[in-house]
């Protein structure tokens, strides 16, 4: 039946079996059939071992880890990822287990979640839908904000920039700001070059 893909905990319930029991035989098992033929060869990096130890220092199989998140799989209402099923491992069997064990096994049980799409980074571009041939065609604000050197105090600072030729046409410093003060901050170079009663766009 387990070889059909049903449940090991649901066919050992049924068959009143030891959990423990059924996974020793299949770890004896398997170590029968390596002493009659050699060993797979290790093409490099740690070999798996094939279980983890508990904190207090019990062997607990992968099979036996696999059952464990199948049981957190089927039981939990959230759908939870490798990250918080190794969390889960750790604190409810006591699991001494890292993540990319855990991710491991997740995806031999194909219990994965889907990852998310990534979106690509595009680069930040300013619009360039303005071709400015004279000054005062475009402004620009920017606003600032600094400490004075010794008193802790925080200010702030307006820019009004003529985009034309990229200078400071006006600025003012204030210890705070409101709508109010950035019309008086706008009012002055307007009335400075005689724009202040002409009809802009």
């Amino acid at each position: 039946m387990i070889g059909y893909g049903y449940p090991v905990t649901k066919v050992l319930k049924i068959l009143k079996l030891n959990k423990l029991i059924y996974y020793y035989n299949i770890n004896k098992d398997s170590d029968i059939q390596y002493s009659k033929k050699e060993k797979p060869i290790n093409m490099g990096g740690r070999p798996i071992p094939g279980s983890s130890k508990t904190t207090d220092e019990k062997l607990v199989c992968d099979d036996q880890i696999k059952e464990y998140i199948l049981e957190i799989a089927e039981t939990e209402e959230l759908c939870y990822g490798y990250y918080k099923i190794t969390i889960i491992l750790r604190r409810k069997f006591k699991l001494i287990i890292n993540k990319k064990k855990v991710y491991r096994l997740c995806k031999e049980l194909g219990v994965l979640r889907p990852q998310r799409e990534i979106k690509p980074k595009y680069l930040r571009k300013i619009n360039h839908n303005r071709e400015i041939t004279k000054p005062d065609s475009l402004w620009e604000v920017d606003i600032k904000y600094s400490y004075t050197n010794g008193e802790g105090m925080l200010f702030y600072i307006t820019f009004f920039i003529d985009v034309y030729h990229r200078n400071i046409i006006e600025y003012r410093i204030r210890l705070s700001y409101t709508a109010e003060d950035i019309v008086i901050t706008l009012k002055r170079p307007l009335m400075k070059r005689n724009l202040y009663n002409q009809e802009t766009t």
